[in-house]
C-alpha cells in the first residue's frame, strides 16, 4: 500500500521538509532504500551515509534535520523519536502475521492431570506432562514439550520445539523461542576413582515476568535451589546460563554469552556477544561487559569492563594504545642494542689504549 510523505508524517506527529506529496510504498535500511522507500537516520554517524542514499523519505530528529538543511533531495519527516516513529510506520509496509487461532489440537499429547486456562492455543505435537499448569491466553506452538510439574503464567508464548524440563516455573508475558531448553541438568560432576560421577541436579528454574529467551538458548536447573532469570531480562540466541546462576532484572545478554555456575548479576547489566563469566562472580547493578570479554572477578556497579581478562575500560584502552606502539618500540630497541654494542666496543678500545699507555709509562719510569 502506498502513502504520501505528508500522510506518514501525520501518523507520527511529524513535520515535513521537502516534497510532501512524494509516494512511499516500502521501508528499508539506509543502504538499500530506493526512491519510494522510507528510511531513518539516528545520529551523525548514519548521517554521513545519507549523501549516497536514494530514499524517498527519511525520518530524522530536529537536530539532525538542522545539520542536513535544504541540501538533500530526500523528503525529511522530522519527529521527536526516530526509532519509535519507524516502528510505528514499518507495519504499513510489512505483512504482520496474527496469533494462531485459539484452540487445542486433537494431536496434542496432554496429561489428564495437566490444566490450562482460557483462550489458549496448543498446537499439534505439543506434549504437556503430569500436573502441568498453563495460564490463560498462552501460545504453545508445534513440538513444544512441557515437563511434569511445570507452572506457566498468562500470555506466555513457547515457540516451536522449545523444551521445558520438569518443575520449571515461568511467569507472565514470557517469550521463549524455538530450540530453547529450560531446566536441563547443570554441568556438575565429582572426579572419584579415576572417573566423573554425576552430582544430582535437584533444583529448578524460575523465569520471571516479561522475560524473552532467544532461539537455542539454554538455562540449566540448579543443583539444590533454582536458577533464576529476573523480570524483564532479554537473552539473545545461543546464550548459556549455567546451574545456580541468578540473573537480575532487565539484564540484556547478546548472542553466545556464557555464565558459569553460581555467577550472579544485579539489575540492568549488559553483556556483549561471546562474553564469558566465570563461576561465583557477581556483576553489580548497571555494569556493562564488552564483546568477547572474559570476566574472572566481580565488577563494581556502573562500570564498563573489556578484554581478556576483563578490566576497567580505561585500563584496556591504555593497553591497546601500548600494544599499537610495540612495533615502533621493538625497532627502537634494536637501534639501542646496536648503539650499545658500538659504545661497548669503543669503551673496550679506550680501556686497551689506557692500559697500553699505562704500561709504556711504567717502562719509562723503571728505566
Amino acid at each position: 500500500m502506498s502513502h504520501t510523505v505528508e500522510g506518514l508524517a501525520a501518523l507520527v506527529n511529524g513535520s515535513v521538509q521537502g516534497d510532501r506529496l512524494r509516494t512511499i510504498d516500502d521501508a528499508a535500511a539506509i543502504e538499500g532504500a530506493g526512491p519510494t522507500a522510507l528510511t531513518f537516520v539516528l545520529d551523525q554517524v548514519q548521517l554521513r551515509r545519507l549523501k549516497d542514499c536514494r530514499a524517498g523519505a527519511v525520518l530524522v530528529e530536529p537536530k539532525i534535520a538542522g545539520l542536513i538543511g535544504e541540501t538533500t533531495q530526500n523528503s525529511l519527516i522530522i519527529v521527536a523519536d526516530v526509532q519509535s516513529a519507524f516502528q510505528t510506520l514499518l507495519p504499513l509496509f510489512r505483512k504482520i502475521r496474527g496469533r494462531p487461532q485459539r484452540g487445542i489440537s486433537p494431536h496434542a499429547h496432554i496429561s489428564p492431570t495437566a490444566k490450562y486456562g482460557s483462550n489458549c492455543y496448543i498446537a499439534s505435537g505439543v506434549c504437556l506432562g503430569d500436573e502441568v499448569i498453563i495460564g490463560s491466553n498462552c501460545d504453545l506452538h508445534p513440538g513444544v514439550v512441557v515437563g511434569a510439574g511445570c507452572q506457566i503464567g498468562d500470555n506466555t508464548i513457547l515457540h516451536a520445539n522449545s523444551v521445558i524440563y520438569h518443575d520449571v516455573v515461568i511467569g507472565n508475558n514470557v517469550i521463549i523461542h524455538s530450540g530453547a531448553v529450560i531446566g536441563a541438568d547443570g554441568f556438575g560432576y565429582r572426579f572419584i576413582g579415576g572417573r566423573f560421577e554425576k552430582i544430582p541436579q535437584l533444583g529448578s528454574v524460575q523465569i520471571h515476568d516479561d522475560v524473552e529467551i532467544g532461539a537455542c538458548t539454554t538455562v540449566d536447573r540448579g543443583a539444590i535451589g533454582p536458577t533464576i532469570v529476573g523480570a524483564g531480562t532479554k537473552l539473545d540466541n545461543l546464550v548459556m546460563v549455567a546451574h545456580n546462576c541468578e540473573v537480575g532484572r532487565h539484564n540484556v545478554f547478546a548472542s553466545q554469552v556464557g555464565l558459569a555456575g553460581s555467577s550472579t548479576t544485579g539489575d540492568y547489566v549488559r553483556l556483549g556477544g561471546q562474553a564469558g563469566v566465570r563461576d561465583h562472580v557477581h556483576l553489580n547493578t548497571g555494569c556493562s561487559v564488552g564483546a568477547k570479554a572474559g570476566v574472572v572477578k566481580d565488577i563494581p556497579a556502573g562500570e564498563t569492563w573489556l578484554g581478556i581478562p576483563a578490566t576497567h575500560e580505561s585500563d584496556q584502552k591504555r593497553l591497546v594504545v601500548s600494544m599499537k606502539r610495540i612495533p615502533d618500540m621493538r625497532d627502537d630497541l634494536h637501534t639501542l642494542e646496536k648503539q650499545v654494542e658500538l659504545l661497548t666496543a669503543q669503551l673496550e678500545q679506550l680501556r686497551s689504549q689506557v692500559a697500553s699507555d699505562d704500561s709504556a709509562t711504567s717502562h719509562r719510569a723503571a728505566g
